[in-house]
């Protein structure tokens, strides 16, 4: 079992910055890839960037590529998202998660979620 409780979300312009956490408990962290999701009003939760155990592969939707960026800290058990550059269109609910897979980009292949963090970007 592992718990996952993500902090730092909140309202915030467009073009401003925002960094996201997600502290992780129970089981030993380095056994999972992570992963950040979002879901925006009346939209399905999508993918936004995976990480694995000890970070040296990433991934990011395009969507977001180029502005956000996933790390970790495995002695803090904490995965972080650093958003940058942010638009009205990132304005979600903010997911972290972790998986036994090394990286996914897939929302079915994670077993553990966060109750979410949420992010408004005003224009």
């Amino acid at each position: 079992q592992v718990q996952l409780v993500e902090s730092g979300g909140g309202l915030v312009q467009a073009g401003g910055s925002l960094r996201l956490s997600c502290a992780a408990s129970g089981r030993t962290f380095t056994s999972y890839g992570m992963g950040w999701f979002r879901q925006g009003p009346g939209k399905e939760r999508e993918f936004v960037a995976t990480i694995s155990w000890n970070g040296a592969i990433t991934a990011h939707a395009d969507s977001v590529k180029g502005r956000f960026t996933i790390s970790r800290d495995n002695a803090k058990s904490t995965v972080y998202l650093q958003m940058s550059f942010l638009k009205p269109e990132d304005t979600a609910v903010y997911y972290c998660a972790a998986s036994q897979r090394t990286i996914s980009s897939r929302r079915g292949e994670y077993r553990y979620w966060g109750q979410g963090t949420q992010v408004t970007v005003s224009s």
